[in-house]
């Protein structure tokens, strides 16, 4: 009589050992987040990247593909629907079977505001925010619409990144759990040294006042003691204003900045008219990594650029 009993528990376990050895299938939306998680997932599974190329998750559009790839995961890794808008509509689609991950409400994550204006001040942004029963910190109160999305431009946040990760990890795969531990403490040791070089190259940076063309930098000025003077562009999808570009270039001449940053894709010629007049010299950045190759130095080489870029540019002429 207990026969069937039997088999029903061993064809249980048959299942659930066939779960644990299936390969856990992982999507994530943006270049410097599908880095880290190439780094706590070696060995263990091959996240996929949807934002390749030279596109921006800012105005990026899904393609059919992308929309398979997202239906057949067990795992969508996003930083938040304000910095990829293109996620807000497939994820309230998705299987129930499919975990969703947005960084932006990760434990521990430093959160700051989006500025608004087109100069920025000192009491616009602060490196302290308020913590949250998790010990995560909300920027200024802000709604989550509010917050700036560029997160991953502090290594402290990207460290958060490769910690939540590997909490998902480890939950959904334990067999691998070892595993994914040691190589999440592999990639933190990483990211520390980062960190440590990337304030060594902008040391002597500290101070000097420059625009940037939108508004995506700030997690790593606050986090290096930068000073920006302001942005051309809130977002990267709305031409400026003639009025904000009179006010950045009032800023760049009362200020004397050194520099005004260009980003791929946008209209340099904005950038040249704004500093006719001043003796502000013209750079490049790309915080989105959208000249960077995918791989697992992404994060690494779009931070050591935007640090060697910021340094470049506002070193003394010779």
């Amino acid at each position: 009589m207990r026969l069937p009993f039997i088999a029903a528990a061993m064809l249980f376990a048959s299942s659930a050992a066939v779960a644990q050895t299936k390969p856990l299938k992982m999507v994530v939306t943006i270049k410097p987040v599908h880095a880290l998680a190439l780094q706590v997932f070696d060995g263990v599974t091959t996240p996929v990247l949807v934002v390749d190329g030279s596109a921006s998750p800012h105005t990026y559009a899904l393609k059919p593909s992308d929309a398979k790839l997202f239906n057949d995961a067990d795992v969508v890794v996003r930083v938040s629907e304000g910095l990829e808008p293109f996620t807000a509509k497939i994820v309230k689609s998705l299987p129930k079977s499919a975990q969703v991950v947005t960084l932006q409400t990760a434990t521990g994550m430093t959160l700051l505001p989006r500025r608004q204006s087109s100069t920025f001040e000192k009491h616009e942004h602060s490196d302290k925010g308020h913590k949250d029963h998790k010990g995560s910190h909300k920027g200024h109160g802000q709604s989550k619409a509010a917050v700036d999305g560029h997160l991953w431009l502090d290594p402290a946040n990207a460290k958060a990144i490769v910690a939540e990760l590997a909490r998902i990890g480890t939950a959904l795969r334990p067999g691998d759990s070892e595993k994914i531990k040691a190589n999440a403490a592999k990639a933190t040791a990483r990211l520390e040294a980062l960190d440590t070089e990337l304030a060594k190259i902008l040391a002597s940076s500290a101070g000097k006042p420059y625009v940037v063309f939108h508004d995506a930098l700030q997690y790593m000025e606050v986090r290096y003691g930068l000073t920006p003077a302001g942005s051309l562009a809130v977002d990267p999808e709305t031409p400026p204003s003639a009025k904000r570009l009179t006010d950045v270039r009032a800023k760049i001449k009362g200020l004397s900045a050194a520099c005004v940053f260009s980003e791929p894709g946008f209209e340099s010629k904005i950038v040249q008219s704004v500093i006719e007049g001043t003796s502000a010299k013209t750079g490049a950045l790309d915080p989105e990594g959208l000249t960077v190759a995918s791989g697992v130095d992404a994060y690494d080489t779009v931070m050591r650029r935007l640090a060697q870029g910021i340094q470049g540019c506002l070193a003394p002429q010779s």
